[in-house]
């Protein structure tokens, strides 16, 4: 009679992931952990390499349909699947993105150009202009004592970031700087020199388009 210890024994996935991390994961295990489970007639290890074989064929035109075309992947899994593979691609895109124009800088945050209330914005860059990460500093009307250096430079040093860039938007639909404005900007561009963190560019938002700091030669 064989003992446990000569017994052949595979590691599930979900457990190698916590044991060894999910870098050890190979393609159809990363998929078994999502899905969970397999079907009566189809363990989990065979639906997950089936996926994959979709994934390696198709991957650029991927849909909720072709992944319903697989035996076995109903609607609630494949959900989950395209789910995860469009988040997947979402945060790439963001992490790949490069501003090399106040029109990047503008595309980057128009979700807040139609804000009833102003929102002040940092994208923080590389030391090649890609986004690291984009934070609302404050919201409300701005003023000196709201956008302070230490909130808005903070995630910079921690990242480690060459550069930022600031905006805002202005409900009112008028692009102008105001003076409140320009002295947040002179305040925000004389912390940076001490701190070596460029600031590269003020933009302001509206719902009737933009206005850069730097390109009006306001820098």
């Amino acid at each position: 009679m064989k003992t446990i210890n000569q017994l052949h024994y595979t590691e599930k996935p979900r457990e190698k992931l916590i044991s060894k991390g999910v870098k050890s994961l190979k393609d159809y295990e990363l998929v078994a952990v999502l899905l969970g489970s397999g079907i009566k007639g189809k363990d989990v290890i065979k639906l997950s390499k089936e996926i994959v074989k979709v994934l390696q064929d198709d991957f650029a035109s991927l849909n909720l349909d072709k992944l319903l075309c697989i035996h076995g992947l109903g609607s609630a899994k494949s959900s989950q699947l395209i789910s995860a593979i469009e988040l997947s691609k979402r945060y790439l895109i963001k992490q790949n993105k490069k501003i090399t124009s106040a029109s990047d800088v503008y595309d980057e945050l128009k979700d807040y150009q139609d804000k009833q209330q102003e929102y002040f914005l940092t994208i923080y860059l590389d030391g090649a202009n890609h986004i690291c990460e984009t934070r609302v500093i404050t919201i409300g009307t701005l003023n000196r004592s709201l956008v302070h250096p230490r909130e808005v430079f903070a995630p910079a040093i921690e990242s480690r970031c060459a550069s930022i860039i600031v905006a805002h938007n202005h409900p009112s639909g008028i692009c102008e700087p105001s003076d409140e404005d320009l002295q947040i900007t002179n305040r925000l561009k004389d912390s940076g020199k001490l701190l070596g963190i460029e600031v590269l560019d003020h933009v302001i938002l509206s719902k009737n388009g933009f206005l850069s700091m730097r390109d009006e030669g306001i820098f």
